[in-house]
């Protein structure tokens, strides 16, 4: 049998200098401040800089409010602010996640895109560019802060991360689109594969959009979507592809929750490396 040893007792003074060496080390090495936060703009009651460039990533515009530092717009970013503005008289007693605002927000962000881009809204929709909009902190709500800001960004949510944009986007799809702006896919079937932009290899593109209904317009329901895709799907890219006697097409149609935020488009995929 090991023989056990009784530990030395500790004198009070050595745990007490081993406390505090303790509470000092947790002192000193709290949560550090991040360094992309702008103090300025975590509670800010006043609407944010039009015009202005961040590097955003995926989980920032995952957040309701975001205070990222701004860049200049001449160093590599991957949003920009295109429209501000305050929340209009009828949501001014609106709760923080009144499903109001996030209408108000399609219908707003969606029309100024379309205009600071230069393109039409079945464009829009078939580009790796997409927007994201915020509104104050909690904080600054409670204070009365009510406005909106339209960032810019250099991806959709299926994007992991997103492409720098040029100096300014403003314009950017105006005229004939540079493949690195469209949106493609890279995978056996549409659904699940990465989206990629055009001039990277990839054996989808998306091709063009249907409109499902008007604004105010009931919900068609999933199978009605569907099928309307489909069918519109089958005929639109067989012209674009120029009728060839076979061919593979794809769609993406949107559900009640989307359709409720304002989208009413389905967009056409067409099995091609060009």
């Amino acid at each position: 049998m090991v023989p056990r040893r009784r530990p030395l007792p500790v004198p009070t003074a050595v745990l007490a200098a081993l406390a505090l060496a303790a509470l000092l080390s947790a002192c000193s090495g709290g949560a550090q401040a991040d360094p992309e936060v702008d103090p300025a703009q975590v509670d800010a009651v006043e609407a944010p800089e039009l015009g202005a460039c961040r590097v955003l990533t995926p989980d920032d515009v995952a957040q309701p409010s975001d205070a990222t530092r701004t860049v200049d717009c001449s160093e590599p970013h991957t949003a920009q602010t295109y429209a501000v503005g305050p929340l209009p008289d009828e949501l001014s007693d609106a709760a923080y996640d009144d499903p109001r605002l996030g209408a108000f927000a399609y219908d707003t962000c969606s029309a100024q895109q379309m205009a600071f881009l230069g393109a039409d809204e079945s464009t829009v929709m078939r580009t790796v560019v997409a927007w994201a909009w915020f509104r104050p902190s909690e904080a600054a709500w409670d204070e009365g802060a009510r406005w909106y800001r339209c960032d810019l960004v250099g991806g959709s949510e299926q994007s992991e991360e997103y492409v720098e944009l040029p100096e300014t986007a403003e314009g950017l799809l105006t005229g004939r689109v540079d493949d690195r702006w469209l949106v493609c896919a890279d995978g056996a079937t549409v659904a699940g594969s990465p989206r990629v932009p055009c001039s990277e290899p990839h054996t989808w593109r998306a091709v063009t959009t249907i409109k499902l209904g008007e604004a105010g317009d009931p919900y068609p329901g999933d199978r009605l979507s569907e099928v309307r895709s489909r069918d519109f799907c089958s005929e639109s890219v067989g012209a674009w592809l120029g009728y060839p006697p076979t061919y593979e097409y794809g769609y993406t149609y949107f559900h009640e929750a989307e359709w409720d935020g304002g989208n009413r488009r389905s967009v056409c995929w067409a099995r091609t490396d060009r």
